[in-house]
């Protein structure tokens, strides 16, 4: 490790990563929840696989589950059901089939209150796929944020903010809309092979 003296201070260059993600695999078990533009909010579930291309780009292909309700939307039906008679929604199944493209923007390391040391990296998903709903199915653009702190150097923790961009529709009350659905998920992510 070099290091260059500057106005008489030691400053050292840059330290290689000490875990390695290139060309491995990355198996994750994900939850969280599920905050619907029209819809109440859910807890949501699934996994995720990821390929690493390089250490900076990897490509992901994730399904994640939850719920579909309306409960403000159900208020209003019932004030008008004996007008229109229309129904109420049921809990209907909600599926996310998504790929994205991982760019890891930052690497570093954290030290926690004096005590160990865990290293992370901060990045950036871009990418769609279809939502399957019971009322409509359809193309979905997903983007956000994600985080992981390794564990070692076959474990992480991962968590992961998306933005869903996709089509509702409302078939009681003749509702269709272009809505954002936010999901924060947390879960473990498995690196194969074991040692990098």
């Amino acid at each position: 490790m070099k290091e260059q003296l500057i106005g008489e201070r030691a400053y050292r260059g840059v330290v290689p990563r000490l875990i390695k993600k290139s060309l491995r695999h990355e198996l994750s078990a994900i939850g969280g929840w599920y905050a619907g533009d029209i819809t109440d909010g859910a807890p949501t579930y699934g996994g995720a696989y990821t390929f690493h291309f390089t250490e900076d780009l990897g490509l992901e292909a994730s399904y994640l589950r939850t719920r579909e309700h309306y409960e403000i939307l159900d208020a209003i039906v019932d004030r008008q059901q004996n007008l229109v008679g229309i129904t109420g929604s049921e809990n209907n199944t909600m599926q996310f089939f998504m790929g994205h493209l991982i760019w890891s923007m930052a690497y570093g390391k954290v030290r926690w209150m004096g005590g160990g040391i865990s290293r992370y990296d901060f990045y950036l998903s871009v990418g769609g796929g279809a939502t399957v709903q019971p009322s409509v199915t359809g193309l979905t653009g997903s983007f956000g944020p994600g985080m992981k702190f390794y564990l070692t150097e076959w474990l992480a923790l991962r968590w992961d903010v998306r933005d869903a961009i996709h089509q509702q529709k409302r078939v009681q009350l003749g509702l269709e809309k272009i809505v954002n659905d936010i999901t924060v998920t947390a879960g473990l992510s498995l690196f194969i092979p074991f040692h990098s």
